[in-house]
Formats: structure tokens, sequence, C-alpha cells
């Protein structure tokens, strides 16, 4: 890989870096506010990284990207992300690849592993206790019992 190429790549973390080829963007015209400038400039950014099928993500890096960023992912494992708040499109871009990258870091952060806990006997004991003073309160409420 040149230096080039190098300097280009985002850097998710230590182990994954993604060419900026591997990122499409498109251009459209942005909504609200703005008067004519948003009627003649094609300023919001779309951007699409396909997930399923990049070959800068590890079988099992790709698996838990998957499933982290579901709701992001289209039906064939293509990542979308949108940016239209600024009025440039440069700025515009800039967010929606720093959007990327968070979004992508976060999820190859591997999940820490759940150990099985259990509530101290005081805890169970001072639980109970409290439900029982609980369910004493509500039994001096209701009305006595008709004979």
């Amino acid at each position: 890989m040149d230096e080039r190429a190098a300097e280009d790549d985002l850097v998710i973390n230590s182990q994954v870096r993604i060419p900026i080829g591997e990122l499409t963007y498109r251009f459209s015209r942005a909504s609200g506010p703005g008067g004519q400038h948003v009627n003649k400039t094609e300023t919001a950014v779309a951007l699409s990284f396909d997930l399923a099928r990049s070959p800068s993500l590890s079988e099992a890096q790709r698996r838990r990207a998957m499933a982290r960023l579901g709701s992001y992912t289209d039906a064939e494992g293509v990542l979308h992300l949108e940016a239209r708040g600024e009025r440039s499109q440069l700025r515009n871009r800039q967010e929606v690849t720093r959007r990327f990258v968070r979004l992508l870091r976060q999820a190859l952060v591997p999940a820490k592993p759940r150990r099985k806990t259990r509530p101290s006997q005081q805890a169970v004991e001072a639980r109970l206790r409290q439900k029982r003073r609980v369910a004493e309160r509500k039994r001096r409420r209701r009305a006595p019992a008709l004979e």
C-alpha cells in the first residue's frame, strides 16, 4: 500500500482502517431554512458503506458490526448515513464521515462477558421486609369485612 492511500484511510481502531474509496457519497438538495441557497445547491450528503462485503473487516468484525448497526443497514447489508444540518456540502461530508467512524468504532468494541451474580442474603431479607411493610400498609387501608 502506498503512503498516499494510507493517509486517505479512515482509522477506526488499532486493527481496522477503512480506505476512503470504500465509502460512497451522494449529494442532494437539503430541505429546511436557507432561502434561495437551499434551492440551488446540493448540500445534503448521504454516505453508503457496504458493510456485508467490505474487505477491510474480518468475518468476526463484520458479524459484530452487522448485529449492532442493523438499524442503519438495508437488506443487502449496506450501511446508510445522512447529514444535512450544515449549509456547506464539505461540512456535511465531514460530519457524516465523523459519524460513520464513531458508529463503526463503537460497533466493533467486543461486548464484556456477563458475570452471573446473586443478591446477598442481607439484600434478599431487606427486600422481603419491605414487601411485608407495603403489604401491611395496604391491608390496613381496606374497609373492614362485613359479617
